[in-house]
């Protein structure tokens, strides 16, 4: 009897890097691409519609990153594996996603190379690193048991973290408010509540925030 196939949701927003990841992975015979998103809430919508055994998002995407999507899908659907694919090769991104439910890190630059053994790592149920983020791992561990000291707390809430994007992507109150469906004046508190406690003063300097957060590409 013929082995299932492990079904992938793979989320990019560009088009030529999906269509890459897809040629490498519809190339073995254990892996198949069943939905494509370009943006991290539309990579939400297909998940709940196709219900892959696997999701591939990049970090830098429009409407919700790749992290922000992935702390949605753990919720939503806890079984599903998630692997971060990105070009970032950064210790706070690294950390992010494993705290947002990601069982692996790869870095697009040698997507060739470990795209297809970190799949197959993740879906038997073990982590995937590349070599510099296991150093990362290594590092901040003896850090905090020297320091005695936990990972610190993230400054804003995920809520938060979503409206601060959007706004920071130029969609107005009730855009933001559609597309969470949530109440302007929802929106709004949760604005006043980031400019608070952020210690910033307008929506210039929360975009300056989102870029400098990763939120958001300059």
């Amino acid at each position: 009897m013929a082995q299932a196939k492990t079904r992938v949701l793979l989320a990019d927003d560009h088009a030529l890097v999906r269509r890459g990841v897809r040629l490498i992975l519809d190339g073995e015979p254990d892996l198949t691409v069943v939905a494509e998103a370009g943006d991290g809430a539309e990579a939400v919508e297909k998940a709940r519609s196709e219900r892959p055994d696997l999701a591939i998002l990049d970090i830098a995407m429009p409407r919700l990153t790749g992290l922000q999507a992935a702390r949605e899908l753990s919720r939503l659907q806890p079984d599903l594996r998630i692997l971060i694919l990105t070009m970032y090769d950064n210790e706070q991104y690294f950390f992010e996603a494993l705290k947002a439910g990601a069982s692996g890190y790869v870095l697009k630059s040698v997507a060739d190379r470990d795209l297809v053994a970190a799949c197959r790592a993740c879906m038997r149920g073990e982590p995937f690193l590349y070599p510099g983020a296991v150093t990362a791992l290594i590092r901040n561990y003896l850090d905090r048991v020297r320091d005695g000291a936990d990972l610190p707390a993230r400054a804003i809430t995920d809520r938060e973290e979503q409206i601060l994007k959007l706004v920071a992507e130029g969609h107005s109150s009730k855009d933001i408010a559609g597309l969470l469906v949530i109440s302007v004046k929802t929106v709004e508190r949760h604005r006043a509540n980031l400019l608070q406690k952020l210690g910033l003063k307008d929506r210039l300097e929360l975009t300056r925030y989102a870029i400098r957060a990763g939120l958001i590409e300059p």
